[in-house]
């Protein structure tokens, strides 16, 4: 069986959870697009780790990990996540696989990225991560990969070509003095010799696995209305964050896939710049921000936090497929008298029950509510779906109902063990 993890909301859905518990069931964990930007954040035994390019399904014994073709690695991030996990005694020699046709960052995509981000009017919100910029290079046809670390000659000619360009651009239009050709090569020369024995061919090792019935997990960064076609434009990410990217940033075709999983919050969250219909009041946001401990894994940043919003998470399952979900967070809305869900938008008189691409609708509609009851107490102990407070299966029957999928996965607190299986 060959599953994709798709995030349904704006990313930061819980999707580095549902990825831990199902890795223990599959052979192969991918992770397909992204980059250090986005953040796994995954609770074992009362320990909290944070991944950023290792998928999160390294923590199990014995399951092989590849970052895909997808992804644009930071090096630097890359090997410090490696130190990491082997001082704490978790042992990915022969388990971590990485794409050597993967492009890679270099300390001029971070550099240009912050500098653009303060140039413009409208300000996206970027982590400053370089991943746009590296992205651009690759489209450009002007990227370095990571083979291209392991082959000295080849990296010269490449590096010395972009520095040309890069510096003109530094100096003339940014007033920074650029880069030095020879740190940067030896620098980067020793990347590679650090990760030469974990670069491999991704797109035909999951073909055979596939041919040996081996199962997989794709795994996505970001989500749905993070993508660069189908997102929020241009508050997005770089890279294809739906279901499709699965195949784009591994090497499986489209029919390998055979179950896709979308993971929502039982609210909604987004970070940095955009609109956001469902947004809470700033005193409201922060209560739920602190109950959810929202806060960027990977920047630390404050999300900001609204109701469900129905309408992009109907789109969402339009777009990636999706066959069943997974909630994430529900224990957040405990002890709430009424809860929000958002069914369309109201805009000059038009009521828009479909996700509209015109940016003006999207921050100027108004939201339209179905309210139902919330529920006391806390449910974070709870095992079973009948022993939820009517209030939870209401609210998730409603959902169910309005998106036309089933949930087979409810997450009632951080921790492995505080998961319903429906």
């Amino acid at each position: 069986m060959n599953t994709v993890i798709v995030g349904t909301q704006w990313g930061d859905e819980g999707k580095g959870k549902i990825i831990d518990i199902l890795s223990a069931k599959v052979d192969y964990i991918v992770r397909y697009q992204g980059g250090s930007n986005a953040g796994h954040t995954v609770v074992v035994d009362g320990k909290e780790y944070i991944f950023h390019l290792i998928p999160s399904g390294i923590l199990h014994p014995g399951k092989i990990c590849c970052i895909g073709n997808g992804v644009v690695i930071d090096p630097e991030s890359l090997v410090k996540e490696i130190e990491g996990l082997a001082a704490l005694g978790i042992n990915i020699d022969g388990r971590l696989k990485i794409s050597g046709s993967a492009h890679v960052i270099l300390p001029y995509h971070k550099i240009l990225d912050k500098l653009r981000e303060g140039k413009r009017t409208h300000r996206i919100g970027t982590t400053g991560r370089g991943i746009g910029p590296c992205y651009s290079d690759k489209i450009n046809r002007c990227g370095i990969r990571v083979i291209d670390l392991l082959n000295p000659a080849v990296l010269k000619n490449k590096l010395k070509d972009n520095l040309k360009e890069k510096n003109e651009i530094f100096k003339k239009v940014y007033n920074h003095p650029g880069y030095s050709f020879n740190s940067l090569y030896q620098e980067y020369l020793r990347y590679g010799d650090i990760l030469s024995g974990r670069v491999s061919d991704i797109a035909l090792l999951l073909n055979q696995a596939c041919r040996r019935k081996k199962d997989i997990l794709f795994e996505g960064a970001q989500g749905t209305f993070l993508d660069i076609d189908f997102g929020t434009y241009p508050f997005v990410t770089s890279s294809s964050a739906t279901a499709g990217g699965a195949c784009i940033g591994t090497g499986i075709s489209p029919d390998k896939l055979d179950k896709i999983i979308g993971v929502t919050k039982a609210y909604t969250t987004r970070v940095g710049e955009g609109p956001f219909p469902t947004e809470f009041s700033l005193e409201f946001g922060n209560l739920i921000r602190g109950k959810g401990n929202e806060f960027g894994a990977t920047t630390g940043r404050p999300r900001r936090c609204g109701w469900f919003d129905g309408v992009m998470v109907k789109g969402a399952i339009m777009l990636n497929g999706i066959t069943d979900m997974a909630v994430m967070k529900l224990d957040v809305l405990d002890g709430l008298k009424s809860i929000k869900i958002c069914t369309g938008y109201k805009y000059r008189g038009k009521v828009f029950k479909d996700f509209p691409a015109d940016f003006t609708v999207l921050t100027k509609a108004l939201p339209v509510y179905k309210e139902v009851p919330g529920w006391q107490g806390p449910i974070n102990h709870i095992r079973r779906y009948k022993d939820l407070p009517p209030g939870v299966r209401n609210y998730l029957s409603f959902l169910s109902d309005f998106l036309g999928v089933s949930f087979s996965i409810l997450s009632v607190g951080s921790y492995r063990s505080e998961t319903i299986f429906v």
